[in-house]
Protein backbone atom coordinates (compact mmCIF):
# COMPACT_ATOMS: atom_id res chain seq x y z
CA UNK A 1 0.00 0.00 0.00
CA UNK A 2 1.23 3.45 -0.82
CA UNK A 3 1.73 5.98 1.89
CA UNK A 4 -1.13 8.35 0.48
CA UNK A 5 -3.51 5.73 0.97
CA UNK A 6 -2.50 4.88 4.55
CA UNK A 7 -2.47 8.74 5.17
CA UNK A 8 -5.73 8.67 3.91
CA UNK A 9 -6.80 6.04 6.10
CA UNK A 10 -5.19 7.94 9.39
CA UNK A 11 -7.25 11.36 8.21
CA UNK A 12 -10.84 9.34 7.85
CA UNK A 13 -9.45 7.64 11.85
CA UNK A 14 -8.68 11.43 13.02
CA UNK A 15 -11.88 12.63 11.42
CA UNK A 16 -14.00 9.96 12.88
CA UNK A 17 -12.66 10.56 16.36
CA UNK A 18 -13.05 14.32 16.09
CA UNK A 19 -16.21 14.06 14.98
CA UNK A 20 -17.21 11.48 17.88
CA UNK A 21 -15.54 13.25 20.92
CA UNK A 22 -16.93 16.59 19.94
CA UNK A 23 -20.60 15.49 19.82
CA UNK A 24 -20.01 13.83 23.54
CA UNK A 25 -18.71 17.14 24.51
CA UNK A 26 -21.50 19.25 23.02
CA UNK A 27 -23.82 17.10 24.60
CA UNK A 28 -22.39 17.07 27.89
CA UNK A 29 -21.66 20.66 28.15
CA UNK A 30 -25.27 21.05 26.41
CA UNK A 31 -26.82 19.00 29.53
CA UNK A 32 -24.47 20.76 32.15
CA UNK A 33 -25.79 24.42 30.98
CA UNK A 34 -29.39 23.25 30.50
CA UNK A 35 -28.89 22.06 34.83
CA UNK A 36 -26.99 24.96 36.00
CA UNK A 37 -29.72 27.71 34.80
CA UNK A 38 -33.03 25.07 35.61
CA UNK A 39 -31.81 24.06 39.26
CA UNK A 40 -30.23 25.70 42.11
CA UNK A 41 -27.24 23.81 43.70
CA UNK A 42 -28.25 21.18 45.91
CA UNK A 43 -31.52 21.76 45.69
CA UNK A 44 -34.09 18.76 46.56
CA UNK A 45 -33.75 16.05 43.75
CA UNK A 46 -36.35 16.44 41.17
CA UNK A 47 -37.82 13.58 39.61
CA UNK A 48 -36.78 12.77 35.84
CA UNK A 49 -38.30 9.35 35.60
CA UNK A 50 -40.19 7.75 39.28
CA UNK A 51 -38.59 5.21 40.46
CA UNK A 52 -35.12 5.04 38.49
CA UNK A 53 -33.66 8.46 37.98
CA UNK A 54 -33.55 12.29 39.48
CA UNK A 55 -32.39 15.29 38.63
CA UNK A 56 -29.99 16.81 40.93
CA UNK A 57 -27.57 19.08 40.73
CA UNK A 58 -24.33 19.53 42.52
CA UNK A 59 -20.71 20.36 41.89
CA UNK A 60 -17.80 18.14 42.30
CA UNK A 61 -14.64 19.31 43.23
CA UNK A 62 -13.10 15.31 42.60
CA UNK A 63 -13.82 12.56 39.97
CA UNK A 64 -15.43 9.36 39.71
CA UNK A 65 -17.22 8.37 43.54
CA UNK A 66 -16.29 12.00 44.92
CA UNK A 67 -12.72 10.66 45.37
CA UNK A 68 -9.42 13.44 45.35
CA UNK A 69 -11.88 16.87 46.50
CA UNK A 70 -9.81 19.49 45.38
CA UNK A 71 -7.65 17.79 42.77
CA UNK A 72 -8.90 19.63 39.58
CA UNK A 73 -5.56 20.45 38.36
CA UNK A 74 -4.64 16.32 38.45
CA UNK A 75 -7.48 15.23 36.68
CA UNK A 76 -7.49 18.22 34.08
CA UNK A 77 -3.52 16.77 33.18
CA UNK A 78 -4.89 13.16 33.56
CA UNK A 79 -7.57 14.29 30.58
CA UNK A 80 -4.86 15.63 28.51
CA UNK A 81 -2.57 12.73 29.09
CA UNK A 82 -6.05 10.44 28.53
CA UNK A 83 -6.64 13.18 25.14
CA UNK A 84 -3.20 12.80 23.70
CA UNK A 85 -2.62 9.07 24.13
CA UNK A 86 -5.52 8.48 22.34
CA UNK A 87 -5.18 10.79 19.47
CA UNK A 88 -1.58 8.70 19.05
CA UNK A 89 -3.29 5.78 19.10
CA UNK A 90 -5.88 6.65 16.57
CA UNK A 91 -3.23 8.50 14.59
CA UNK A 92 -0.72 5.32 14.51
CA UNK A 93 -2.31 1.96 14.71
CA UNK A 94 -4.43 0.66 11.97
CA UNK A 95 -7.70 0.38 14.20
CA UNK A 96 -11.03 -0.57 13.40
CA UNK A 97 -13.79 2.21 13.63
CA UNK A 98 -15.50 0.63 16.69
CA UNK A 99 -12.19 0.93 18.65
CA UNK A 100 -12.28 4.67 17.22
CA UNK A 101 -15.09 5.66 18.55
CA UNK A 102 -15.18 3.95 21.31
CA UNK A 103 -11.96 6.05 22.48
CA UNK A 104 -13.57 9.21 21.35
CA UNK A 105 -16.05 8.67 23.78
CA UNK A 106 -14.12 8.46 26.65
CA UNK A 107 -11.77 11.92 25.38
CA UNK A 108 -14.74 13.62 24.60
CA UNK A 109 -16.44 12.50 28.13
CA UNK A 110 -12.73 13.35 29.36
CA UNK A 111 -12.62 16.95 27.54
CA UNK A 112 -16.38 17.35 28.83
CA UNK A 113 -15.73 16.99 32.17
CA UNK A 114 -11.99 19.02 31.68
CA UNK A 115 -14.06 22.12 30.21
CA UNK A 116 -16.22 22.26 33.63
CA UNK A 117 -12.90 22.00 36.06
CA UNK A 118 -11.29 24.86 33.74
CA UNK A 119 -14.30 27.00 34.08
CA UNK A 120 -16.23 26.92 37.00
CA UNK A 121 -12.97 24.84 39.25
CA UNK A 122 -15.66 21.92 39.70
CA UNK A 123 -17.79 19.18 37.18
CA UNK A 124 -21.53 19.21 37.26
CA UNK A 125 -23.12 16.29 38.21
CA UNK A 126 -27.04 15.62 38.22
CA UNK A 127 -28.08 12.55 37.26
CA UNK A 128 -29.02 10.37 40.47
CA UNK A 129 -30.47 7.19 40.37
CA UNK A 130 -33.19 6.69 42.39
CA UNK A 131 -33.45 2.83 42.73
CA UNK A 132 -29.50 2.34 44.14
CA UNK A 133 -27.64 3.99 46.55
CA UNK A 134 -25.33 5.53 43.60
CA UNK A 135 -23.12 8.38 43.23
CA UNK A 136 -24.75 11.27 41.48
CA UNK A 137 -23.21 11.76 38.19
CA UNK A 138 -23.33 13.67 34.17
CA UNK A 139 -23.26 12.94 30.57
CA UNK A 140 -19.14 12.74 30.27
CA UNK A 141 -19.08 9.99 32.79
CA UNK A 142 -21.68 8.34 30.85
CA UNK A 143 -19.14 8.51 27.96
CA UNK A 144 -16.13 7.88 29.33
CA UNK A 145 -17.77 4.09 31.75
CA UNK A 146 -19.22 3.45 28.22
CA UNK A 147 -16.11 4.28 26.35
CA UNK A 148 -13.98 2.14 28.66
CA UNK A 149 -15.62 -0.92 28.76
CA UNK A 150 -16.63 -0.76 24.72
CA UNK A 151 -13.11 0.20 24.19
CA UNK A 152 -11.98 -2.98 26.28
CA UNK A 153 -14.54 -5.25 25.24
CA UNK A 154 -13.67 -4.31 21.38
CA UNK A 155 -10.22 -4.27 21.75
CA UNK A 156 -10.22 -8.24 22.95
CA UNK A 157 -12.58 -9.00 20.01
CA UNK A 158 -10.23 -7.10 17.39
CA UNK A 159 -7.11 -8.87 18.83
CA UNK A 160 -8.63 -12.27 18.94
CA UNK A 161 -9.81 -12.26 15.23
CA UNK A 162 -6.56 -10.00 14.48
CA UNK A 163 -4.60 -13.00 16.27
CA UNK A 164 -6.28 -15.76 14.80
CA UNK A 165 -5.91 -14.31 11.02
CA UNK A 166 -1.92 -14.12 11.50
CA UNK A 167 -2.15 -17.39 12.51
CA UNK A 168 -4.18 -18.70 9.15
CA UNK A 169 -1.50 -16.83 7.32
CA UNK A 170 1.41 -17.93 8.85
CA UNK A 171 -0.13 -21.84 8.65
CA UNK A 172 -0.55 -20.85 4.31
CA UNK A 173 2.82 -20.21 4.25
Amino acid sequence: MNGNYLRSRSTGRLAVFFTVASIAVLVDQATKAAIRYLLPVGSPARVLIPGVIDLWHIQNTGAAFSLGQGASPLFVLLALVVLIAALVLVAKERLPLFLVASLACVAGGGIGNMVDRLACGSVTDFLALSFIDFPVFNVADIFVTCGVIATFVGYLLWDARREKAETLTDANR
